[in-house]
């Protein structure tokens, strides 16, 4: 599924902020392991979401304080392409 948007305007952040990202996969602990590997040690919350009705797939909320919009997208990406993230939003 792809997700269009036709608004020209660009967010608009002052940093450092809290962000979160939204993180779905299959297990708890393989997103856990997900973000030690992207993050680290850094200070972050993880919170549970939801589970799908089947209990397929499990959605987790990653808040942190980011300190600019490269490393905001940088650690999107690096969770994107993680093997056990099925999807960032």
């Amino acid at each position: 599924m792809e997700i269009i948007n036709d608004s020209k305007e660009k967010l608009e952040l002052t940093y450092p902020c809290s962000w979160t990202y939204k993180l779905i996969g299959h297990e708890k602990e393989a997103i856990q392991k997900a973000i030690h590997e992207v993050i680290i040690e850094r200070e972050h919350t993880l919170t549970h979401s939801n589970a799908s009705k089947t209990g397929k797939y499990v959605s987790m909320n990653l808040d942190l304080v980011i300190q600019n919009e490269d490393e905001r997208n940088f650690i999107y990406q690096a969770l994107k392409d993680h093997k056990n993230i099925k999807m960032v939003l």
